[in-house]
């Protein structure tokens, strides 16, 4: 199977140009059974690589477009009365599929918002008093755009924290960028690959990324971190919950490494995905600092 991942980034890597550490992260958040949150400028490829995800991880995919006038119903589904059979039949919204795109989530408004609350946290929607199971893996990608712009509402920190990590894409290298003007359009390239997992393997390693070995020096490691952040530097410190994150955030960097236990360079490598969207400095970061150094500085055992 691990075979199959490097297939899947090695793929990926030639649609989605120059973004190799995006990519493993998006993968990393799926196994660790989280949800990705992409943030970024209108037409950087957030929605190609949801769909680039779908297609080589071959799971189902739907695609909600988030609008002002977007109603939970339209995400969860509808019961509707069947005069002939006398009852109300259920039919299901996009979001019983195994991979989710939440397209432009900050233009719905809060109420829209929420209706994936429980989907996200619970796996599992209840819609007319009944209590329905979503499919497995269930994984939702949700693109942003950023907060100045026109007809956006900013997320909540509960939405916010049901997001394991937050990513951007930024804009390509002049190399990836020349390539890409060059090249064939993204979405016959997706096309044209053919699926290198399906959901039962991405199950399966999900499951393997949850036995990855986590020792004493590494809690102790994630402990600092979760003591730092709340030492004064942020408004609010990282929840444990946010700490739960990163541990399953950096089993699933060292499982895609192939590696059965966690070492302290996997927490760094997913930290800034993991943590940037929970914190707020209690300060503004001054022009080129990073916001997560305190953090960063943190000894290593």
């Amino acid at each position: 199977m691990h075979e199959g991942i490097q297939s899947v980034l090695a793929d990926a890597g030639t649609v989605i140009l120059g973004k190799d550490r995006a990519l493993r992260l998006a993968l990393a958040c799926l196994l660790a059974r989280g949800h990705l949150l992409i943030e970024d400028l209108p037409g950087v490829g957030k929605t190609t690589l949801a769909h680039l995800l779908a297609r080589l991880l071959g799971l189902a995919y739907q695609r909600i477009q988030f609008t002002s006038d977007l109603l939970p119903a339209d995400i969860l589904g509808v019961a509707v009365f069947e005069r002939d059979a006398g009852r109300f039949r259920f039919h299901p919204g996009p979001i019983f599929s195994q991979l989710v795109l939440a397209d432009e989530i900050n233009r719905a408004t809060p109420k829209a918002q929420s209706a994936l609350l429980e989907a996200m946290e619970e796996r599992q929607v209840t819609v007319e008093g009944e209590t329905r199971p979503l499919p497995e893996p269930f994984f939702v990608i949700a693109t942003q755009n950023p907060i100045d712009q026109v007809g956006t509402f900013r997320l909540p920190e509960s939405q916010l924290d049901r997001f394991l990590m937050r990513i951007r894409l930024d804009y390509p290298a002049e190399d990836a960028e020349r390539a890409l003007l060059l090249g064939s359009d993204r979405r016959e390239l997706i096309e044209r690959l053919p699926p290198r997992l399906d959901a039962e393997a991405v199950c399966r390693l999900q499951a393997e990324a949850a036995q990855v070995h986590v020792g004493p020096a590494l809690a102790e490691y994630l402990l600092a971190l979760l003591a730092e952040s709340r030492s004064g530097h942020y408004r609010q410190g990282l929840s444990p919950r946010a700490g739960l994150a990163l541990r399953n955030a950096a089993r699933a960097w060292a499982c895609i490494d192939g590696r059965d236990h966690v070492l302290p360079d996997d927490v760094q490598a997913v930290l800034p995905a993991v943590a940037g969207h929970r914190l707020v400095p209690v300060e503004p970061p001054g022009t080129g600092e990073d916001p997560l150094a305190p953090l960063l500085a943190v000894a290593i055992p």
